[in-house]
């Protein structure tokens, strides 16, 4: 399957929804998610929203016309956000590293890959294709910690994790960029 993974202008992103829908029910309808199709028509709404932040980006995966992936991101405002589980990543990292590292920086908010174009290396060309242009590296993400399958792959992209979740799996995880000035500086785990 030849894909092609390219950032899209805005405007052209709404003329996706479809796919950006069929998407999001394909990756996070299943484990570890388990999300039903009401959250893929919340994701868009929050998505017309989203594309007014300061620094958005988003990137598609395309099989010709046929949508298999797409990435998004933005620059963390400051103050670092108070709403979704930012509080949890901010209590695991302190106030000074919460605000040298990732305030400013880049986040990757969401990447999907539909389940017949994974293991492809569509979902690292996305995750890179949203963070190449920050040129001080600073790109971070936060993901569930119950999403194993989910931090394995960034591991494997080179992505550092920062914060680390409890034995449960019940958190987040905040993950730094392969680039991040940062990153030699996360803990490890216990």
């Amino acid at each position: 399957m030849a894909v092609a993974v390219r950032v899209v202008p805005v405007q052209r992103l709404l003329s996706y929804a479809d796919g950006v829908r069929d998407v999001y029910r394909d990756a996070f309808g299943r484990p570890a998610w388990n999300e039903d199709a009401g959250r893929a028509d919340a994701y868009l709404d929050r998505l017309g929203a989203d594309v007014h932040r300061p620094g958005f980006t988003v990137a598609l995966a395309l099989a010709g016309e046929a949508m298999v992936g797409w990435a998004t991101a933005w620059n963390t405002p400051e103050p670092f956000p108070t709403e979704r589980c930012y509080p949890q990543i901010a209590a695991a990292l302190g106030d000074r590293r919460t605000q040298d590292w990732l305030c400013g920086a880049r986040e990757v908010d969401e990447l999907a890959v539909a389940e017949r174009a994974r293991g492809t290396g569509i979902g690292a060309r996305l995750l890179h294709t949203v963070t190449v242009d920050r040129t001080d590296g600073r790109c971070w993400l936060l993901t569930a910690a119950r999403a194993r399958d989910t931090l394995r792959f960034y591991e494997r992209a080179g992505w550092t994790v920062a914060t680390h979740p409890s034995p449960s799996g019940t958190s987040h995880a905040a993950i730094l960029g392969p680039r991040h000035p940062a990153r030699h500086l996360a803990p490890r785990p216990l």
